[in-house]
């Protein structure tokens, strides 16, 4: 057990996959399109509405009922994520170097079924995984539930911003149905469930809340992010829309995860303190190798760095408000070029 623990999110730091997304644009007609739809409608009921007991990432219970109606099953969502991981370049060469750094978690709103599968890519226990687990076996609808559900699809597709009406579809007719009661009673790991598998975390390796590092990229991921930030822990935005980048202290942009083993690094040999002036030593160095070398850099950290990056190096700061809005164009920027504009622009 080490001093330090690296908490991540899946899809963003580690993957470039939204596997809930992806599953609905394959098996579903249009479904790629209305899990847009329910995914604004989920940022809407969090972001603005701040809609009592409901957590970001509850798009992966709106859209099960369509699921349902195409009769998918465990074996399908399996099959489907591990034929379909898509690795942010260097996450395996990070994941590796933790396991001798720190204790490491990957803290996911995705469904467990492709966590599962990333833990085996990714050779990470599944033990130190934490998930949205949904057992689609046990879903089922009756032929009058079935016809009801398609006719909200296209009641959906045809009015996208009638949010009146998707409260009367989720929070009124589809809570009349059997299938109510199994899709309630799920657990979103987003928000404040991100947040509880912390504190699990912290109990589980008997660490101080100021020796975590949390990195995250979207709305699922602000109560964590604020709670590292707060209780003097590393508190990181990668390749982050404007949630993260609103509650995170640092903020990298980047299509390489070696970005991220640098900090971790600093961090795992250090403290805090000395991870936020490496950053302020970086963006003022007119020699990054002698800088790595300052700061005792890995030497295959330190080597993998410099053989991305030959000179157009990734951005790494503090995030302020006077820097805030130019952090966020590069950092959406970057995050659509890799990820591609459907999945970018998710919450």
């Amino acid at each position: 057990m080490f001093e330090k623990s690296f908490i991540t999110d899946c899809e963003g730091p580690l993957t470039l996959n939204d596997n809930a997304f992806e599953i609905s644009a394959k098996f579903i007609e249009d479904g790629g399109e209305l899990f847009k739809v329910l995914s604004l409608y989920d940022d809407y009921l969090v972001d603005i509405v701040k809609k009592e007991n409901y957590k970001a990432g509850n798009t992966l219970k709106l859209i099960l009922p369509f699921f349902v109606v195409e009769n998918l099953s465990n074996s399908d969502f399996i099959d489907f994520s591990k034929n379909n991981i898509y690795a942010v370049s260097d996450s395996k060469f990070l994941l590796e170097y933790l396991k001798e750094a720190m204790n490491t978690y990957i803290v996911s709103t995705s469904y467990g079924q492709y966590i599962e599968a990333v833990s085996d890519y990714m050779e990470v226990p599944f033990e130190n995984t934490f998930y949205t687990e949904v057992d689609m076996d046990s879903i089922q609808l009756n032929d009058e539930e079935i016809q009801k559900v398609k006719e909200f699809k296209e009641l959906i597709l045809d009015n996208p911003d009638d949010y009146e009406l998707f409260d009367d579809i989720f929070f009124g007719q589809i809570a009349k149905m059997g299938i109510y009661d199994k899709i309630r009673d799920i657990e979103v790991v987003g928000g404040q469930g991100k947040k509880l598998a912390i504190d699990k975390i912290i109990e589980r390796d008997g660490i101080g809340t100021d020796e975590i590092l949390y990195i995250g990229d979207s709305i699922t991921d602000v109560e964590p992010l604020d709670f590292a930030r707060k209780n003097n822990g590393i508190s990181i935005s990668f390749n982050g829309n404007e949630y993260p980048l609103k509650v995170a202290e640092i903020a990298v942009v980047s299509p390489s995860a070696v970005t991220t083993a640098v900090i971790a690094n600093v961090y795992a040999e250090n403290d805090r303190q000395k991870v936020l002036e490496f950053i302020e030593d970086y963006n003022i160095s007119q020699d990054l190798k002698k800088l790595f070398d300052d700061y005792n850099i890995d030497e295959k950290i330190r080597d993998r760095f410099f053989s991305v990056f030959a000179d157009d190096y990734p951005l790494i700061q503090v995030v302020t408000d006077e820097n805030y809005e130019d952090i966020l164009k590069v950092s959406k920027e970057m995050r659509n070029n890799i990820r591609g504009q459907d999945i970018g622009g998710l919450g």
